[in-house]
């Protein structure tokens, strides 16, 4: 008689989580399939098949940058490969012998006291700060026309330049994608916290441009990141920035902070934000 091997099945792994408000659509949307993008030692990249945003969720560990698409894990990364399947969604992230819940929910979009222009100007002199980390298009024409496009609220050339930005750069955060993000965030809060209408409106119409067919042209954690950034969505480390711009903390060690990211992606950050700040004097000067 031939005896036949009994499979051994592992026990699943229940994990939970801090999760970002941004992912809550897509995790308590009906299930659907999913695949792992990347591995870093902090973090696991999903790439989500589900037309709602974001379409990538970064499971982190605490020693990670908490991007806005982020759950934070309060137990073990789960040990997978690149490729492996997953699925998303009724509340969980399934992959492998693991089982994700989010336990408690955090807010990726700072919230900014009222200010006027007169602080935000006092803010100028500490976002140009001497250092070594500098943005990887530092120099770039697309750069500049950015920046003069939206400081004169030139919708035309602010659309023409964001859309010769984005994916520009190596690396799974390109450069351009980096400062636009940057100038988004700092568009709709700053112009919001200043009463400046015209930055919002610039905000809505850029945000509108250079998310229509990112997908396509720039890698899906950037696009799915311009997303986020779209809807006003950082990093603490963007959003210390932004306090300490409107004066609710020390602005220069959040900068600091913020430059420390990545090879250039804070640079590239902190530049947007800096077109965006100027931008909104710019604007409010004028209305």
């Amino acid at each position: 008689m031939t005896l036949g091997t009994q499979r051994r099945v592992q026990p699943r792994i229940h994990l939970t989580g801090a999760a970002s408000a941004a992912v809550r659509p897509v995790l308590e949307s009906a299930r659907v399939p999913a695949r792992v993008l990347a591995t870093v030692s902090v973090g696991v990249y999903l790439e989500v098949r589900t037309q709602l945003e974001p379409s990538v969720i970064a499971m982190i560990t605490g020693e990670a940058t908490r991007l806005p698409n982020s759950v934070l894990l309060a137990g073990e990364l789960p040990r997978v490969n690149v490729g492996d399947e997953a699925a998303v969604g009724d509340g969980v992230i399934e992959i492998g012998r693991y089982r994700v819940k989010a336990r408690r929910w955090w807010d990726p979009a700072p919230a900014l006291p009222p200010v006027d222009l007169e602080r935000l100007a006092r803010a100028v002199p500490a976002m140009s700060p001497q250092t070594s980390r500098r943005p990887g298009l530092e120099g770039n024409g697309a750069i500049s026309l950015l920046a003069a496009g939206c400081a004169e609220a030139s919708l035309a050339r602010a659309v023409t330049a964001a859309e010769q930005l984005v994916g520009l750069g190596p690396g799974l955060t390109p450069s351009g994608d980096d400062v636009l993000a940057g100038l988004l965030v700092a568009l709709r809060h700053l112009g919001s916290a200043a009463r400046v209408e015209r930055a919002v409106w610039l905000a809505d119409w850029l945000a509108a441009a250079v998310t229509f067919d990112a997908g396509t042209r720039t890698t899906p954690i950037s696009a799915t990141l311009l997303h986020c950034a779209a809807r006003g969505e950082a990093s603490p480390e963007v959003a210390g920035v932004l306090r300490g711009i409107v004066g609710a903390q020390a602005i220069e060690p959040a900068l600091r902070r913020l430059l420390q990211l990545g090879h250039t992606s804070g640079a590239d950050l902190a530049q947007g934000l800096r077109i965006g700040l100027d931008s909104v004097l710019a604007l409010g000067a004028g209305s």
